[in-house]
């Protein structure tokens, strides 16, 4: 196998399993531990996984999250799944903020069945799926682009956002705990405040797999957050976090249930 097929299917392991063993991807590709290494070596340059003693994972860390296009992959359904109960925050003729990550390029997706709206986002996948939709006013805040994130970071688009105001602004987080919302990136961290800050209402998305854990650079409290949506009902220290705070909770059941939304 070639090398670059052979990172690739460390890749789609990756993806399928979060975590892969050093000496089973060895024995499976047929080449030496020092050869996956240096498969893993350049797969963690390029910010796609983490090494990690004995193997790799793309599990998020304290101070790493995948790649975009790894994040998009993984967990279709539950992104589906929430992405269907924050449309119902929806109404049209609404101004909405989209962040960056997804969770919210799924979003972004479905916003077309609440037109008209005004759609302000530094997402570059929303942005594809919206750019020639009818009846929807996109406003990208500008700023420098990142394949890392897929998205436009930095002063400029911080600044554009100050001096909007939107109804209601959608934020992702990779990690949650019960002192509030945490993010890896220090840029990431500061469109997502200055997007809370240009919208009178504030939504949390996030995967439940995602409670319980802090990342480098704390983004918000949650008393920060109007409504929290998440697929499964969160820890108890959060869920009692989350009374404290006055945040709503809304729960997403899976998208194959066709049921409507439980609000806990």
């Amino acid at each position: 196998m070639k090398r670059e097929d052979r990172k690739q299917a460390i890749v789609n392991w990756l993806i399928e399993n979060r975590t892969a063993d050093l000496d089973a991807l060895a024995a499976r590709f047929s080449v030496s531990r020092m050869t996956v290494h240096r498969d893993l070596d350049d797969l963690e340059r390029a910010g796609i996984l983490r090494k990690m003693r004995g193997g790799a994972t793309i599990e998020p860390g304290t101070q790493f999250e995948s790649d975009f296009s790894i994040r998009e992959l993984q967990e279709t359904e539950t992104k589906r799944a929430i992405a269907r109960a924050a449309l119902d925050e929806v109404e049209p003729g609404m101004s909405i903020i989209v962040n960056d990550g997804s969770m919210a390029a799924v979003l972004g997706a479905r916003l077309c069945e609440k037109r008209p709206l005004t759609v302000i986002t530094n997402n570059a996948a929303v942005m594809e799926t919206l750019r020639a939709a009818r009846d929807i006013t996109l406003m990208a805040p500008g700023g420098v682009y990142s394949p890392k994130f897929n998205a436009y970071l930095g002063l400029m688009a911080e600044e554009a956002l100050g001096r909007l105001s939107a109804d209601l602004a959608f934020i992702s987080a990779p990690a949650v705990s019960s002192a509030g919302a945490h993010h890896m990136d220090e840029a990431v961290v500061r469109s997502k405040r200055a997007m809370m800050g240009a919208a009178r209402r504030c939504c949390l998305l996030v995967n439940h797999r995602r409670f319980g854990r802090t990342a480098l650079h704390h983004l918000a409290r949650l008393d920060g957050f109007d409504t929290i949506i998440t697929d499964r009902a969160p820890p108890e220290d959060v869920r009692a976090a989350l009374v404290t705070a006055g945040t709503r909770l809304i729960i997403a059941p899976p998208e194959t249930a066709g049921a409507d939304t439980a609000q806990a």
